[in-house]
């Protein structure tokens, strides 16, 4: 899908749009305190759809939607970078990944968060349900 660009007051959602590592890179390191860097290449090429917030032309805010390649979506990295929190940015991201999940006939879109940002997903129309998580050590046998 090409890329998307929507206006929201100063900024500007895009969807799918080119993004460097590096600027993915500073966006979580400036958002998240255990954050390591990573390559997106591989992740990028395998979403469903991807949606940058931009100011100007700095990036200040991702979400990234995975798929099961069926009716179920994957809200992930929800981040707005903390200059430009507050602002509404996380809310339209979500709406907009909701909007383009729906385009290519997603019926569930499935997100996982910490009770603090409860508030915000429930505004985004997300409800709580009974899930299960399970922690796998990378390179265990």
């Amino acid at each position: 899908m090409p890329p998307r660009s929507i206006p929201i007051s100063e900024f500007e959602l895009r969807r799918n749009p080119p993004l460097a590592d590096a600027a993915l890179n500073d966006l979580f390191a400036a958002s998240w305190s255990s954050y390591r860097p990573r390559r997106f290449g591989p992740v990028l090429e395998r979403s469903l759809v991807y949606i940058a917030a931009f100011s100007g032309e700095r990036l200040a805010g991702f979400v990234n939607v995975a798929w099961d390649g069926g009716i179920h979506g994957f809200v992930l990295d929800t981040t707005v970078h903390p200059d430009y929190r507050r602002r509404g940015i996380a809310l339209a991201l979500l709406e907009d990944a909701a909007r383009a999940a729906g385009d290519h006939r997603v019926e569930w879109l499935h997100v996982d968060f910490v009770p603090e940002l409860e508030a915000l997903y429930r505004r985004a129309g997300y409800r709580p349900t009974e899930a299960g998580l399970l922690a796998i050590k990378v390179g265990a046998a």
